[in-house]
Parts: structure tokens; C-alpha cells; sequence
């Protein structure tokens, strides 16, 4: 019925071009004909040679919304398959001022209701912007910042997933571009995609290539992880006090999709002083959700903005210190942003964390068993474990943050921490992989440094810790003929 309607109010110099290429006798069928045509890069071409995406840009000027809502949809359809790879389409696009076009379909529709015709819309533009600067400037000044805004609002992963490579394509390979979208106009546009995404997911790459330059390779993420809240929140978490609500959800995903993306391209990526402080400021600030689980008897859930922000600043600061600590080992005497760790008191924060817990449960048990020989012996309490494998992280950055940094090694000693991690060298049911990240930690805060290995040997010998798995670092305990003093040797010496 819409379609015969359509045909009668329609002009002939659309419809006769378009029926004209296909044996169909209704605008549906003659649509659905040319997008299976259109998805080969011959059809392509030879629609292109016909002139038809000048005549279907013509009919989806012709349309009424939201009467002809289905032939528009074909419509688009068809344009963004023609558009697709295919650069005299897309020039000709262009040139017939489609990116207008499809901006007026935008205005009319509602955009928070019919997400069908605006993802096909930003499908249809994303395979525009690929064919070069041109294109996306024409994209980007007719749709920045008022209408990506506006479609950034719409809370569905479908046009989520396009409008993060419109936006994405558009600044890429732009100066000025990736400054205005970092700027007070862009950033919004920016926090509302990350509103989107953590409320309905996201199902392309995208999202992560879009907040990667963003956040780390335009270091702008201390301003989008204060955007990145609902309205009526400060925002603000420097200076304010620990409170249960101090973190947003929104703020919670960020950090996990960015640690995410950290750990996928270590190697790749550098991470700002800047950036690097920022973490640091929301790892010291989201400590206050420990005291409130070991408060509270029944904890808190696993779905804690706090605790998720805690744990994800703990994976992405574990994985800065794995970068700065394989760069620094090949640059003698380089700067990078382990040194503002260092001078902020990040060890000193994460001895401490490891310090008030309860000891794993193999020491817990070990403890408790010389206390029963030799009497009980006083003890302050201890805090609770915000969620499953917080210990785990903990050690994994101090690992990090030692590994050939003699100056973090004599600091751990010097704090009295080298026992503290010794302990943490075994299997932990809440602790998956406990042991190798402690492991690991132990041997780096003991590889070439003298002091420390001292130290651990005369643990040993005074029975204040037993530790098989120095044997599996390849070392053991042997005392000095001459001095009488404990040390470590490689088990391949004699």
C-alpha cells in the first residue's frame, strides 16, 4: 500500500531511472534489486556509470517521514552499499551534496526511536569518510558538533558502533579535528559515547580505536574520565572525600576498556605523564572504598563503581609500569612515568594496601599454627579484600615497578617489605595466579641487587621464612665460610 502510494506522489524522473534497471514493477522490489546488485564492486560501478545514486539521493529528498520510512530505509541502504569502496560514487556523493541530505533525514526523524533509519545513515557516511579528506571534511562540518551530539545521545549499541567510525575516520588523519573534538565542544559528544557504550555495549573496534587516541595518544583523558558523568554529579573526585558514590558507572567502564586496550597493545602504546598522574590520583582516591568494605559486614558488590574503579587503575598502573620498566631497561638513565610514580609515594601507597590485608591463607594457617606453640601474639586488625584478586594486583605492580629499578628494590627493603612479598609467593583461592605474579615479584626485587638477596637468606636461616621457590628462581641459600653471613647463590655454583 505505501509503495503504490509513493508511486503515485512520486515524480517520474525518479522512478522511470530506477525501474528502468530492473524488471521489478513496485519501488520495493526495484530497490531490493539494485542493493543486491550494488554488493558486488562490478554492480557497483556499473549503477555508478547509470547515474543512479544521483536519482536515489533525489528520491530520499522526495520522501515523507515517517510515511515512506520503509522505501527510505532501502534507500540509504543502497547508497551506503554504492558508496562502498567505490570513488566515483563516493565523489559523486559529495558533489550531489549528499552529506546534507542524509543531515535532513536526521532532522526528521526521531532519532531516539527510529535508530534503524540513523544507523544506516552513519553506515552510509562511514564508507563516505574513507575516501579521503574532502569527504570527511564535508562530513565533519556539516554533522560537528551539534548533530554528532545530538546522535551520540541515542542510547543504542547499532548506531554507537557507526557513529564512533564517522567520528573516528573524520579526525584521524586531522590536526584540527582531533583538536575540536578534544575541545569543550567535542568532549561532550565524546562523553556521551562513553554514556552510550557502558549502558548497551558496544560491538566493533571503534569504540577502542576512538578512546586509544583520545585518551592515550591525546592524552586527554583526565578531562573525559571527569566528563564521563551524569548530569548533576561534581565530576570532580580530587578533592573531594570518599564516598560510596564518589565514581560513576560511566567512569568505571572507561577505565576498563582503556586497561583493556592497554594490555592488548603494550608494546604500542605510550602512556603520558599526564595520563600515568591521573590514574595514580583515582588509585589513591578509590583506597576509601577498602575501609568501607572492611566496615561494612556485608561488603560490597562486585558491581561497585569504586571497586571497578580501584581494580581497573591497579591493571592499567600494572601495565604502565611493565612498559616503563622494558623501555628504561634499554635506555640508560630514561624518563618516563615511573618516575612520577616513584616521587608520589606509589610504593609506599601499594606496601601499605598489601600490609593490611590478612596474609594468604597458607601464611594465615602457618601463623596461626606458632601461635599456638608459643601463645598467641598481638595483632591490629586487618582489612577485607574489596574484591576477588585485589591481592594479586597489588603484587603484579610492585613487580613491575621493580624489575631492574635498584632504587625501587633498596626502597622495598628499606621499608621493610621484602618478607611482606615473600609471603605472597603461594596459591590463593581468591587470588587466581597469586603465586607466579609473586614469584616474579620476589625475583625482581632480589635480580642484581646484593642487600636484598642478603636479607632473604638470613630469613631463611632464622626460620622466619620458608620459601621452596627460590629453587625455582634457580637460587639457594649457602653461608659464607668466611664471613658467616647468609647469601644466595645460583643453584649452578659450587
Amino acid at each position: 500500500m505505501e509503495d503504490e502510494m509513493l508511486k503515485i506522489s512520486l515524480p517520474e524522473n525518479i522512478l522511470q531511472p530506477l525501474f528502468s534497471v530492473s524488471s521489478s514493477s513496485t519501488l520495493n522490489e526495484t530497490l531490493e534489486f539494485l542493493i543486491e546488485a550494488s554488493r558486488t564492486p562490478s554492480g557497483r560501478l556499473d549503477l555508478g556509470s547509470k547515474n543512479i545514486l544521483s536519482v536515489v539521493l533525489q528520491l530520499c529528498q522526495s520522501l515523507s517521514y515517517p510515511l515512506g520510512r520503509e522505501i527510505l530505509l532501502l534507500s540509504l541502504k543502497l547508497l551506503r552499499n554504492l558508496c562502498a569502496g567505490e570513488m566515483a560514487n563516493q565523489n559523486s556523493f559529495i558533489e550531489q551534496n549528499g552529506v546534507e541530505v542524509v543531515s535532513t533525514i536526521f532532522s526528521s526523524v526521531v532519532l531516539d526511536s527510529d535508530y534503524g533509519v540513523i544507523r544506516m545513515g552513519l553506515q552510509l557516511l562511514g564508507n563516505v569518510s574513507l575516501a579521503g579528506e574532502a569527504h570527511q571534511c564535508a562530513i565533519w562540518h556539516r554533522f560537528f558538533p551539534a548533530r554528532f551530539l545530538e546522535i551520540a545521545r541515542v542510547q543504542k549499541r547499532e548506531t554507537c558502533d557507526p557513529l564512533c567510525m564517522v567520528i573516528y575516520t573524520c579526525f584521524d588523519q586531522s590536526h584540527e579535528f582531533i583538536t575540536e573534538i578534544c575541545s569543550d565542544q567535542g568532549l561532550p559528544i565524546l562523553a556521551e559515547i562513553v554514556r552510550t557504550a557502558s549502558t548497551v555495549g558496544f560491538g566493533e573496534d571503534w569504540l577502542k580505536l576512538l578512546l586509544s587516541r583520545i585518551c592515550f595518544d591525546e592524552s586527554r583523558f583526565p578531562l573525559l574520565f571527569s566528563k564521563s558523568c551524569p548530569d548533576g554529579t561534581s565530576g570532580s573526585y580530587e578533592n573531594a572525600e570518599f564516598r560510596d558514590d564518589l565514581f560513576a558507572s560511566e567512569q568505571a567502564f572507561l577505565m576498563d576498556i582503556l586497561s583493556e586496550i592497554l594490555n592488548e597493545q603494550i608494546n604500542e602504546i605510550t602512556v603520558s605523564s599526564d595520563v600515568a598522574s591521573c590514574v595514580l590520583g583515582i588509585l589513591q582516591k578509590s583506597t576509601g572504598v577498602i575501609d568501607s568494605v572492611s566496615g561494612c559486614k556485608s561488603g560490597f558488590s562486585s558491581g561497585s563503581n569504586a571497586i571497578n574503579v580501584l581494580k581497573y587503575s591497579l591493571t592499567i598502573l600494572r601495565d604502565i609500569c611493565a612498559q616503563t620498566g622494558q623501555r628504561s631497561s634499554h635506555q640508560h638513565g630514561s624518563k618516563d612515568a615511573f618516575d612520577l610514580f616513584v616521587s608520589s609515594g606509589l610504593l609506599e601507597l601499594l606496601l601499605r594496601l598489601l600490609r593490611d590485608l590478612e596474609p594468604p591463607a597458607i601464611i594465615r594457617k602457618a601463623i596461626k599454627q606458632g601461635e599456638n606453640e608459643e601463645g598467641p601474639a598481638s595483632s591490629s586488625p586487618k582489612s577485607s579484600s574489596p574484591y576477588r584478586g585485589f591481592r594479586r594486583d597489588v603484587v603484579a605492580v610492585i613487580g613491575n615497578c621493580a624489575y631492574r629499578r635498584k632504587h625501587v628494590q633498596d626502597e622495598i627493603r628499606e621499608r621493610n617489605g621484602i618478607l611482606l612479598l615473600l609471603q605472597q609467593c603461594v596459591t590463593d583461592e581468591e587470588n587466581p595466579f597469586l603465586r607466579e605474579w609473586g614469584i616474579w615479584c620476589v625475583r625482581n626485587i632480589l635480580e642484581g641487587n646484593v642487600e636484598n638477596q642478603r636479607v632473604v637468606a638470613e630469613l631463611e636461616l632464622q626460620g622466619s621464612v620458608d620459601v621452596p621457590e627460590m629453587a625455582g628462581l634457580g637460587l639457594r641459600v649457602e653461608v659464607d665460610e668466611k664471613t658467616r653471613r647468609a647469601k644466595l647463590v645460583n643453584v649452578s655454583q659450587r
